[in-house]
């Protein structure tokens, strides 16, 4: 079986975020870029299922402009095996994205798509949902346990009231949560060996998808700034200034 995973880059999830002074956007000049954390998560899923025996291929898939490479390397340091970049610079929105996977998982072929549940700088959490829709295959969404069989695969989702556990005939999109695994570091070794690894550069215009923005962005602000605390003398005072002040009771 062969496991497809799309990966994003985006902003280190360590790094505090600019906006740019005239606000159209987040200020990305000189900002540490990383795989989006929960891609990571689905990269290491994929390569369990590996090594458990359960697939054959692991091939990673990227997105975005031609520094995206590093993503795709960092994940084929990882132990991925071959990857794809379909190069584009424009910001492309969740439902291109999902038109272009659904095209490289009609042409790959895979037994299961795995995918971060949303990406760090957009969290729209939408590409997944959209990619089964498009291709018609059973979804299993923020997925805490995976367990493959033969013809298919057993998801453990995290719900609002706890756990649900669903079965999914293959293929199938899965997108992984946070308490999925804990992705393991690439060693030396391997970062070297994955400069030889594959990589396939195409276009969105290879698939016949267009990338035009279908969402504009108005503005874009940092929250306000949290207020100091006040300590209170006593419980009477608290009450009055939440009466008062807060306009809670």
């Amino acid at each position: 079986m062969k496991i497809l995973v799309p990966v994003k880059r985006v902003v280190d999830f360590n790094v505090k975020i600019r906006v740019k002074p005239d606000g159209s956007g987040v200020d990305l000049q000189n900002v540490k870029m990383s795989m989006n954390p929960f891609d990571e998560i689905a990269v290491e899923e994929a390569l369990r299922l590996k090594e458990a025996g359960k697939a054959e291929e692991v091939v990673v898939v990227s997105i975005g402009p031609a520094k995206a490479e590093e993503t795709l390397r960092t994940a084929l340091a990882m132990g991925a095996d071959r990857a794809i970049l379909v190069e584009t610079d424009d910001a492309v929105e969740p439902l291109a994205v999902a038109k272009i996977l659904k095209a490289v998982g009609e042409a790959e072929q895979p037994g299961l798509i795995l995918l971060g549940k949303q990406a760090i700088d957009d969290d729209c959490n939408q590409t997944g949902q959209m990619l089964a829709a498009l291709l018609g295959w059973g979804q299993g969404t923020f997925a805490s346990k995976v367990e493959l069989a033969s013809d298919a695969v057993t998801v453990t989702r995290e719900v609002d009231g706890g756990l649900q556990t669903v079965s999914l005939r293959l293929p199938a999109v899965v997108t992984t949560d946070l308490r999925l695994n804990e992705p393991r570091y690439a060693s030396l070794p391997n970062i070297m060996r994955a400069k030889k690894k594959p990589l396939d550069r195409r276009t969105p215009a290879d698939f016949g998808v267009a990338t035009a923005a279908r969402l504009r962005i108005l503005r874009t602000e940092e929250p306000a700034r949290r207020m100091a605390g006040v300590k209170v003398g006593s419980v009477a005072e608290l009450v009055d200034r939440l009466r008062t002040e807060a306009g809670v009771l």
